[in-house]
Parts: C-alpha cells; structure tokens; sequence
C-alpha cells in the first residue's frame, strides 16, 4: 500500500499531510457527458423545463458542489479555490451535453477533486431536472482531463 498515500505505515486511513507542501498554482479541468432522447435536449435547449433553466442551475450546482467537495469525499483536503470554470458543449447528433470544468487554486493539494465533484454534480443536476420527462438519461466518461502544478508538474490524459 505505500503508492497509496491515505493509508499509513499500518494500513489506517489517514487524511495526508500537507503542511511542509510548498503552496503552488494548481488546476485541474475534468469533464463527463449525460446523453438523452431528443425530446428532453430540445426542451433543455429551448428553456421549457418546468424548473427553469437547467444548464444555468447545473453550473451553479458545478461551483457549489466544487466548494463543498471536502465535505463529500472523507480525506480530502478543504481548499480555498481560487476559480471554478463550467463550460456546456452541446453535441446534437448524438442527444448529449458535455460539462467541463476547470477548478483552480494557490495552494499545497491538487484540484482534481473539486473538478471532478463538480462535473458529476452538473450532470446530476440536470438528470434531476429532467428526469420526469427521460429517466433513461445516461451519465458517462467522468473523468480528469488535466492537473497542473504541485511536485508531480503537468499531467493530461490520453485522447480517447
């Protein structure tokens, strides 16, 4: 278990610490995809969903939940961000709506948690909306595009 770094020499989970970490700009952009029947993109995109706008209230659910992540996932560390971008791609041929977001912070911990929170409460948002019109929705491909800074520097994801 020692690549596992929420686990201690005995093998008990333990929040990381973080305090001798230089603080470092840091981001991280994750995205992921809820796919639906045409029926329910046409009602999102004309804005007659009977709770209102959808892909407005999913992004302020994306920031939100990226500000609460520490709350949700047990050791993970509560950051101040510093930005949370939520950015919708609407892909018609296929009935789906892509979410990425880029969380960004000056500090000693990664953002990847916080993007990634905050992609699959977008997608939740919306399947939540929508869902007395298509409970057939499809949530898909959450998943880290990028991180930037800390010790172990730039990564990104193979092309898929």
């Amino acid at each position: 278990m020692s690549n596992l770094t929420h686990f201690d020499a005995s093998g008990q989970a333990h929040m990381v610490d973080v305090g001798n970490k230089a603080e470092t700009q840091r981001a991280a952009v994750a995205r992921g995809s809820i796919q639906m029947l045409p029926a329910t993109l046409a009602t999102i995109l004309q804005g007659d969903a009977k709770k209102g706008d959808v892909l407005g209230i999913a992004r302020i659910a994306a920031i939100q939940g990226s500000k609460r992540t520490a709350e949700l996932i047990p050791l993970c560390h509560p950051i101040p961000l510093t930005k949370v971008g939520v950015e919708f791609e609407i892909e018609h041929a296929i009935n789906t709506i892509h979410c990425t977001v880029t969380a960004e912070t000056v500090g000693r911990t990664g953002v990847e948690m916080e993007a990634l929170t905050a992609t699959s409460l977008a997608l939740l948002t919306i399947y939540d909306m929508c869902k007395a019109i298509d409970r057939g929705m499809q949530i898909r491909e959450i998943r880290l595009l990028e991180k930037a800074g800390g010790k172990s520097g730039h990564w990104q994801a193979a092309a898929t």
